[in-house]
C-alpha cells in the first residue's frame, strides 16, 4: 500500500483531516469560527496568528505545554524519537500530548517530521536576549553570527579539534563535539573547578551571564573553547547544545508528566454531603430573598462611578447578618441572575427587578438552579471587591472592573474536578490549587489562580453545590456540556429539600420556633411581627413590643395578629404574647402625628402633660396649642422615630384623621437584563453548529480549487426576482427540514430598516422563534428571528 505523501503545509494537513477532526479543532479553538474562514487555507492562516496561538497555548496543561516547548528547541522537522529523548519519563503520555497539539493545529507533519507552527515557535523558542521557557539559550550557530572566521578557528583549536576550511564546517565540528557525551566529558574534565561552577549556574537557566571587560581565567577558559559564547559587550550565553549535554539531554528540569493528585481527601457519607448541600441551598434562597426584600423598600444609592459605596455594602452586611465579603458575593450573584439592578433614575438606587418577582414565584429547586446557572456563567469576581485595579481605583460591588475572563472556565474546571472524585470525597484547597495549576499553567498568574480557586470552593459551599467540601449529587447535571441541565438538577434537589411548613411552635418566653423553612406567606408575616434571633436547622423568632408595633404600623389589626398566631401555632398561644399584642394595640395610635411642621393629637390629656414635662422630650420642642394637641418643629417621620425611642407607640394620620399604614411600597426597577459575561474567548460551539461550519469550510475549499465562482456565489450575484415569500407554517417546515437534512435554503429577510434582502442559509437549529444557520451571504454563523423571515425555498 502506497504511503500518502507528507503534507507540505498546515493547510495540506487540514485538508487531509476528517470532518470529525476539523470539528475538534474548531471546538478547541472557538475563536477560529468568528468570522468563519472561507476555506481551509484561510483556516490555517488564522490558526497561525499570534493572538489565536497565544490563546491556544494558554489552554494547554503543563505536560502538553512542556512537549510544545521541547519541540520549539528541537531541530525542525523533528522525529518523534528525538522529541521523546528530550522528555525522558514522559514517553507514556507523549502520544496524548501530541494528539492534543494536533487537535489544536499547533503542530503538523507526520511522526517522522513533526513541525511546530511558526508563531508558536517564535513564542516558545529562545530569541535575542530571551531564553525559552525551558531555560535554554540559542544554538551554537546562532551565537556565532558576527564572529570572524579566524576566531571560530581559534575556538576549534581551543577545543582540541583540527582546523577546517570554512566557518560552517568548524561550527559543525564543535556541535558534534558537544553532542558526543564522552568527548564532551573528557573536555570538561580538563576544566578548572571555578569554570565548572560557572557552567552549573547556567545549565538550567537563565543561560545568560555578565562578564567584565577582562573576563576571569575560568570564564576565559570557557570562552576559548566555545563552551560560552559572547552575545553583546559584557554578556555571554551558554549554547543550547552545551546546556543539553550538561542536562543529560533533558529539555526540562521537572517534567511533571502526570497530573498531581488533588488528595488527600476527607471522606463523608454521600447522603450526609447531599443533606448539608441542600441545607446550604435552602439558606442561599432565604438570603437572596432577604436581600431583595430589604432593597425593595430602602435600596442603596449607586456611586457616580458605578457600584455600591463601602457604607452601603456594610449596611447590607448588617441587614443579612453576614461579613461584608460574603455580602458582596450575594449582591453580585443576585445581579448576575438579573434579580437586582440599578434603577436608572437621576438619583440612582438599586432595587429588585421585575425578574425577581418571576423568580420568586418559581418552586425552590428551580430558583436554586437559576442562581447556580448564573453563577457558573458569570465572569465577575466578588472577591475583588475592596481591592484596587491597576490604576489604583477602588473596586466596588456592582461596579466596573470586576470581570475576569478566565473566571467562568476556571470555576467550571474546579467543579468538574470535584465531581470526578468518588462521592463524598472532599479534597483540601491546596490539592485543588496544585491540580488546577498543572492544568492551566499559563492561563493566569499563580496568585490570581490561587485566589480564584479559593473563591470557587467557598462560593460552592455557600450555594449548596458542595456539602462539607464534597460535590453534591444533585448538582452534577449543571456541569453538562454545552448547556447546564437545570430541570434535571432541580428534580434531584427537590427530593432533598424539606417541604415548607405552615406552622411554628410558640413558647412562653415570647419566642417562636420554626422547625424548618416556613411557607413564604407565613414567613413574611413572621418577619413583620418578630425578629429572627437565630438561624440553622430551626429558626427562632422573638416577639417584642417593637416588633408587634411594627406589624401594627404595617396595617395588621390586633384581631388579625391573634388569628394568625392561633391558626399557625402548633402550641397554644402563650398568655404573655396575647397580653403583649393587646397592650401594644391599646397604646398604638393613642398619639397621632401629622404635618404642621408636625403635631401630636391625643384624647388623653394626662399623657400629653406627662410628655411635655418629660426632660427626654426637650429636644422635640413641643408646644401646647390645646389640651389634646401639641406641635413640634420636627418633620413627622423624625418625630415618630423620636417618640418611639421614648417608649411610646405613636401612629401617623392623614389630614382627615385616618391612620396611615406605614407599609412601604415595594420598589422595582424597569425591566433589566442580566449583565453579559465577559470571557477571554468565545465559548465552544455545539456539535450541530460545528458540523455546519465544517461543511461550509469544505464547500469554500472546493470552490476555491475549481474554476469560476461557486454555485452559491452565482445564485447570489443574480437573484431571481424578489425575495421568497411563503406562509409562516411552510417557512418553518422548510427551515426545519433543511436543518435535519443539512441542505441550503434561499430565504427572504426583512432588516430592522424594513429592507427585504436575499440570504442563502444552511440552517443548524430552529427553536424558540429563531433560526441559527450558516449565512453564505455573510460568510458567518448568525441567528435570525423567524418573524423577520418572509419565506424560504429549498436551494437546488
Amino acid at each position: 500500500m502506497t504511503r500518502p505523501p507528507a503534507p507540505r503545509t498546515l493547510a495540506d494537513e487540514l485538508r487531509a483531516r476528517s470532518d470529525a477532526r476539523l470539528a475538534r479543532l474548531l471546538r478547541a479553538r472557538a475563536d477560529l469560527l468568528s468570522p468563519l474562514p472561507g476555506d481551509l487555507s484561510q483556516l490555517a492562516t488564522r490558526a497561525g496568528t499570534r493572538t489565536s496561538v497565544l490563546r491556544a497555548l494558554e489552554r494547554l496543561d503543563t505536560f502538553t505545554l512542556r512537549v510544545a516547548e521541547a519541540l520549539a528547541i528541537a531541530p525542525q522537522p523533528c522525529p518523534v524519537e528525538t522529541l521523546a529523548a528530550l522528555l525522558p519519563g514522559g514517553e507514556e503520555r507523549l502520544p496524548l500530548a501530541l494528539d492534543a497539539l494536533r487537535d489544536r493545529a499547533l503542530i503538523w507533519g507526520r511522526d517522522d517530521g513533526l513541525r511546530l507552527v511558526r508563531t508558536a515557535q517564535e513564542l516558545l523558542a529562545p530569541g535575542p536576549g530571551r531564553p525559552s521557557p525551558t531555560g535554554l539559550g540559542p544554538t551554537l550557530a546562532e551565537t556565532a553570527t558576527g564572529i570572524s572566521p579566524s576566531r571560530i578557528q581559534e575556538l576549534l583549536t581551543g577545543a582540541g579539534l583540527p582546523a577546517t576550511h570554512d566557518p560552517v564546517s568548524a561550527l559543525a565540528a564543535l556541535a558534534g563535539l558537544f553532542a558526543d557525551r564522552d568527548r564532551l566529558t573528557a573536555l570538561l574534565d580538563q576544566a578548572p573547578d571555578a569554570a565548572r561552577a560557572v557552567l552549573d549556574r547556567l545549565t538550567w537557566g537563565p543561560p545568560y551571564g555578565e562578564v567584565s571587560a577582562r573576563p576571569s581565567p575560568p570564564v576565559r577558559w570557557l570562552l576559548d573553547r566555545a563552551l560560552l559564547m559572547p552575545t553583546a559587550p559584557g554578556t555571554v550565553v551558554l549554547p543550547r547544545e552545551v546546556a543539553l549535554a550538561l542536562r543529560g539531554g533533558r529539555a526540562h528540569r521537572e517534567l511533571v508528566a502526570e497530573p498531581p493528585d488533588p488528595g488527600p481527601c476527607v471522606e463523608h457519607r454521600p447522603d450526609t454531603v447531599d443533606a448539608a448541600a441542600a441545607g446550604a441551598a435552602q439558606a442561599a434562597l432565604a438570603l437572596v430573598e432577604q436581600l431583595a426584600t430589604g432593597w425593595s423598600t430602602d435600596g442603596p444609592a449607586v456611586l457616580r462611578a458605578g457600584g455600591l459605596g463601602a457604607r452601603e455594602l456594610k449596611r447590607t452586611a448588617v441587614l443579612l447578618d453576614i461579613p461584608e465579603p460574603e455580602a458582596a458575593f450575594w449582591v453580585e450573584l443576585a445581579f448576575a441572575a438579573g434579580l437586582l439592578a440599578p434603577d436608572g433614575e437621576a438619583d440612582e438606587r438599586c432595587a429588585p427587578t421585575p425578574g425577581y418577582d418571576e423568580w420568586l414565584a418559581l418552586p425552590a429547586a428551580e430558583r436554586w438552579t437559576a442562581l447556580v446557572t448564573a453563577w457558573l456563567a458569570t465572569t465577575r469576581v466578588p472577591g475583588l471587591v475592596g481591592t484596587r485595579d491597576s490604576k489604583g481605583r477602588l473596586l466596588a460591588a456592582l461596579g466596573p472592573g470586576l470581570d475576569r475572563g478566565p473566571a467562568a472556565a476556571l470555576r467550571r474546571r474546579v467543579l468538574t474536578l470535584l465531581a470526578a472524585l468518588p462521592p463524598g470525597h472532599a479534597p483540601a484547597a491546596e490539592g485543588v490549587q496544585r491540580r488546577i495549576g498543572w492544568e492551566l499553567p499559563r492561563r493566569m498568574p499563580d496568585e490570581t489562580r490561587i485566589q480564584l480557586c479559593d473563591a470557587v470552593l467557598a462560593e460552592a459551599e455557600r450555594l449548596g453545590v458542595t456539602g462539607r467540601g464534597a460535590f453534591a449529587s444533585f448538582a452534577r447535571p449543571l456541569l453538562s456540556s454545552p448547556r447546564p441541565e437545570g430541570p434535571a438538577a432541580a428534580e434531584l434537589l427537590r427530593d432533598q429539600l424539606p417541604e415548607p411548613l405552615d406552622h411554628f411552635l410558640l413558647q412562653a418566653d415570647l419566642t417562636a420556633i420554626a422547625p424548618g423553612p416556613l411557607r413564604p406567606d407565613v414567613r413574611r408575616v413572621m418577619d413583620a411581627a418578630a425578629d429572627v434571633e437565630s438561624k440553622g436547622g430551626a429558626t427562632v423568632y422573638r416577639f417584642t413590643a417593637g416588633t408587634v408595633r411594627r406589624a401594627l404600623d404595617a396595617g395588621w389589626t390586633p384581631d388579625e395578629l391573634h388569628a394568625f398566631l392561633a391558626e399557625h401555632s402548633r402550641t397554644p398561644v402563650p398568655q404573655p404574647l396575647s397580653y403583649l399584642v393587646d397592650d401594644m394595640a391599646r397604646r398604638h395610635g393613642r398619639l397621632r402625628v401629622g404635618a404642621a411642621s408636625s403635631y401630636l393629637r391625643c384624647d388623653d390629656e394626662a399623657l400629653l402633660t406627662q410628655l411635655v414635662a418629660d426632660r427626654r422630650a426637650a429636644p422635640l420642642r413641643l408646644r401646647r396649642l390645646a389640651p389634646t394637641v401639641l406641635i413640634s418643629e420636627l418633620a413627622p417621620d423624625t418625630l415618630l422615630t423620636r417618640l418611639r425611642d421614648l417608649g411610646l407607640a405613636p401612629a401617623a394620620e392623614t389630614a382627615e384623621g385616618a391612620l396611615v399604614t406605614l407599609r412601604a411600597e415595594a420598589r422595582r426597577t424597569p425591566p433589566r437584563t442580566p449583565p453579559e459575561p465577559a470571557p477571554d474567548g468565545p465559548p465552544p460551539a455545539d456539535d450541530t453548529l460545528l458540523a455546519a461550519a465544517v461543511r461550509a469550510i469544505r464547500a469554500g475549499d472546493h470552490a476555491a480549487g475549481a474554476a469560476g465562482p461557486s454555485p452559491t456565489t452565482a445564485r447570489l450575484a443574480e437573484p431571481a426576482g424578489p425575495p421568497p415569500r411563503t406562509p409562516a407554517l411552510e417557512t418553518l417546515a422548510t427551515l426545519r427540514a433543511a436543518a435535519r437534512a443539512g441542505t441550503q435554503v434561499h430565504v427572504g429577510y426583512v432588516t430592522a430598516d424594513g429592507v427585504a434582502a436575499h440570504h442563502v442559509l444552511s440552517p443548524v437549529r430552529v427553536e424558540a422563534g429563531f433560526v441559527t444557520a450558516f449565512d453564505h451571504t455573510a460568510d458567518e454563523i448568525r441567528t435570525y428571528p423567524l418573524h423577520r423571515v418572509t419565506g424560504a425555498t429549498p436551494l437546488r
